[in-house]
């Protein structure tokens, strides 16, 4: 179910480390501080083409996900989920924890971390939410998505529900450090080509709305 990204050939491990600074805590915290880039960055990971907006005239859903950090051995990870194959939207992909707003949630902040107690069976309450990223228009789902960056001081007990998560990547940051590990697929939609960029992460592919918030939070870390 919990699959640690430790060994991604040329990415991590000592070798990994050894060559590239690594982002910290304080590095993280520092880069909530800045001016977010947001359509600049989030185009780099977005697939084109991609509509940023909501159609004229329609009310999209207000959903919130979490960008949560935690150290192992002294590294930060992130966590993903793999969405199980049986669900009306995103079905199989690589997510941040999060989902929907619910009447009772007093902010989209606390939506994201109320979404992710329930995904990833932890307890959000030594969890530090910094600050938010850009919002993002998911097409698919119709919602639009509020993300957060938030800091756990240790590792979580991670209990996820299967119903909605069927597999758990924990990833260092300092692999996304590699450009190695962004690729782009093509694919044909109603005619035209898609070019859908992604990162390569223990056999998954981040791509997406994950990739499109993912690259604008890297993009502040780079922006020290």
């Amino acid at each position: 179910m919990c699959c640690a990204i430790d060994n991604v050939p040329g990415t991590s491990g000592s070798a990994w480390h050894g060559r590239a600074k690594e982002w910290g805590e304080a590095e993280v915290r520092a880069a909530m501080r800045r001016p977010l880039p947001g359509i600049t960055a989030q185009v780099t990971m977005a697939p084109r083409p991609r509509p940023f907006r909501p159609p004229d005239g329609s009310t999209p859903r207000q959903a919130g996900v979490l960008v949560l950090l935690y150290p192992v051995d002294g590294h930060l990870h992130l966590i993903f989920t793999v969405r199980p194959t049986n669900l009306d939207h995103h079905a199989g992909q690589v997510s941040f924890p999060g989902g929907g707003w619910e009447a009772g949630d007093i902010s989209l902040a606390e939506t994201a971390l109320r979404e992710t107690r329930e995904e990833l069976g932890i307890s959000t309450g030594e969890i530090e939410v910094l600050g938010p990223l850009t919002p993002l228009y998911v097409p698919p789902s119709h919602n639009m998505v509020h993300p957060f960056v938030a800091l756990a001081p240790r590792r979580p007990a991670f209990q996820p529900d299967p119903l909605e998560v069927a597999e758990l990547l924990e990833v260092p940051l300092a692999v996304f450090r590699n450009p190695a590990i962004r690729g782009e697929d093509r694919m044909e939609r109603d005619g035209l080509e898609v070019v859908i960029p992604y990162y390569a992460v223990g056999g998954h592919k981040i791509w997406g709305a994950t990739a499109i918030i993912l690259a604008e939070f890297l993009a502040l870390l780079e922006s020290l």
